[in-house]
Formats: structure tokens, sequence, C-alpha cells
């Protein structure tokens, strides 16, 4: 499914037009990628929870050379599926 399927499910879910589902679901991602820009977590019980992650510096190999690289420490999005979703996804 990509984002104009969501957009059309949310439409005939809500009732309203694609133009306005599109809108909330813009101010959706807007207000998520927001939050976890300030370090925030976004919760939405029951379906899962989105946090930020810091991840450290390491070394890593140029597959193409066999070369050592540094891989630089960097803060990263995750998410964690709560338990509705789970056991929706389990079925």
């Amino acid at each position: 499914m990509n984002k104009s399927d969501l957009v059309e499910s949310m439409a005939k879910a809500a009732g309203v037009s694609k133009a306005a589902a599109e809108k909330g679901l813009n101010g959706m991602l807007e207000a998520i990628t927001k939050a976890l820009k300030k370090g925030d977590k976004v919760t939405l019980v029951g379906f899962g929870t989105f946090s930020v992650a810091k991840r450290a510096a390491r070394q890593g190999r140029n597959p193409q050379t066999g070369k050592m690289i540094k891989i630089a420490a960097k803060k990263v999005a995750k998410f964690k599926a709560g338990s509705k979703l789970a056991a929706a996804v389990k079925k």
C-alpha cells in the first residue's frame, strides 16, 4: 500500500473527500516528524510508538574494496508495534 492507497482508504472510512483525507494524513505525519525532531516519543495506544534512538559511531567495511571505514554516530527513527497491531498481524 502506498500513500495514495492509504488516502483513498482513509477517505472511504471517514466519509470525506480524498483531499480532506490527504490533509489529515499530511498533518499527522508532520506532527510526528516535529515531535521526533524534538526528541519526544509519539504513542498511539494499541497501534505503536514512534521514538528516536542514538546509533553509536562504528567501524564498517566498504564491500567493493574491503577497506575499513568509519561510520558516524547518528539518530534514527524507530517504531515499536503496539499490542493490537501485533495481534492483528499475527492472525
